[in-house]
């Protein structure tokens, strides 16, 4: 139990394995990947452009009438037995254009308490939540969105919320399958601290991207920067001090790819496709020195029947333990044409 409470700890302070970002801002869990393709794509992706009805979390600008009526459920087995849980709707309204709702949920369990000296105090809980509304309006290339967010969070009783907000961007090339995206994430004002004397930050970013899929070849490539709006995201101690340190300061182009996330899929059909993601700010903090346990890299897959879409990934973190995410997608406008036939 000692080694679960130490686990959800710093479940708490670096969600997603932000280590040196995360642990300094509460609402850190809207980091967290809510399916099962973003987590096998590194966890970060704004020009996931598709009927895919998931990706307007991550850019709202992604929210498209393709996934008109559809409804993805996913479940992600997080560290330390924490459990996460998404479900993402989408509709589109003739006279409103198109409008999606986001909900998160993730339950930490039952934690043990301990005083300074070690005496056993009991258990408490801690879970948080965030529900967000999203709308995007597209004219000719361009996409533009919006998501208003609602975030709660209660730890061993003592609670915090926030108002806030995503604004995104989408450029879609006419002829190729081409896709840009621009997001702002997370602007807002805190509601109610969890004590008078807290002083939280709410997980602000910047992520730009940019994804590709030559006409001829079954693969799709994407790159997408996050944390821009920090040049330096690197924590450096001369004297050695403090977690998984670095041995010498990173050069120039480790910082810079700090910021990267890197990511293919395998695209035979529309039916089936495999994914895989390479984040080079985890591999670099989570990796032991003498082993990385995969840190970094995830993978998944996707296969479709009928009107419902299965899609799995695996996210390495640590030698200590990797996590699973599971997706069920249901496209309603298939269901409901066959019902008539």
């Amino acid at each position: 139990m000692k080694c679960k409470t130490l686990i959800v700890v710093l479940c708490l302070c670096c969600h997603f394995g932000y280590a040196q970002i995360g642990g300094q801002r509460s609402f850190d869990f809207l980091n967290i990947p809510g399916d099962a393709r973003t987590a096998a794509l590194g966890g970060v992706g704004v020009t996931l452009a598709d009927s895919d009805v998931n990706g307007f979390s991550q850019n709202p600008a992604l929210l498209d009438s393709a996934a008109h009526n559809h409804l993805s459920l996913s479940y992600l087995s997080y560290l330390g037995d924490v459990k996460f849980s998404n479900l993402s709707y989408a509709r589109t309204l003739k006279k409103y254009g198109t409008w999606g709702i986001n909900l998160k949920y993730i339950d930490y369990g039952t934690i043990e308490s301990y005083d300074p000296s070690g005496f056993e105090l009991g258990t408490f809980g801690a879970n948080e939540f965030v529900v967000a509304v999203s709308h995007s309006r597209t004219t000719g290339v361009f996409t533009l969105g919006g998501s208003l967010k609602f975030a709660l969070s209660d730890i061993a009783g003592f609670k915090a919320n926030a108002i806030l907000a995503d604004v995104g961007g989408k450029f879609k090339h006419p002829e190729k399958d081409l896709t840009v995206g621009l997001v702002i994430k997370n602007v807002g004002i805190l509601l109610r601290d969890y004590t008078e004397l807290s002083q939280s930050d709410l997980p602000f970013d910047v992520q730009l991207g940019i994804s590709f899929k030559p006409q001829h070849m079954p693969f799709r490539f994407s790159a997408t920067a996050y944390n821009l709006y920090q040049a330096d995201i690197v924590y450096f101690d001369p004297n050695g001090n403090g977690g998984n340190q670095e041995n010498e300061e990173p050069g120039v182009a480790d910082k810079i790819f700090r910021h990267m996330v890197f990511a293919a899929e395998f695209v035979p059909t529309k039916n089936f496709n495999v994914r895989i993601g390479y984040n080079h700010l985890m591999r670099r903090e989570l990796r032991l020195e003498e082993i990385s346990g995969g840190a970094g890299f995830s993978f998944g897959l996707m296969f479709r029947v009928k009107a419902f879409e299965f899609a799995y990934s695996k996210a390495l973190y640590h030698v200590a333990g990797n996590t699973n995410h599971l997706t069920l997608t249901s496209n309603f406008e298939r269901l409901i044409k066959k019902k008539q036939i």
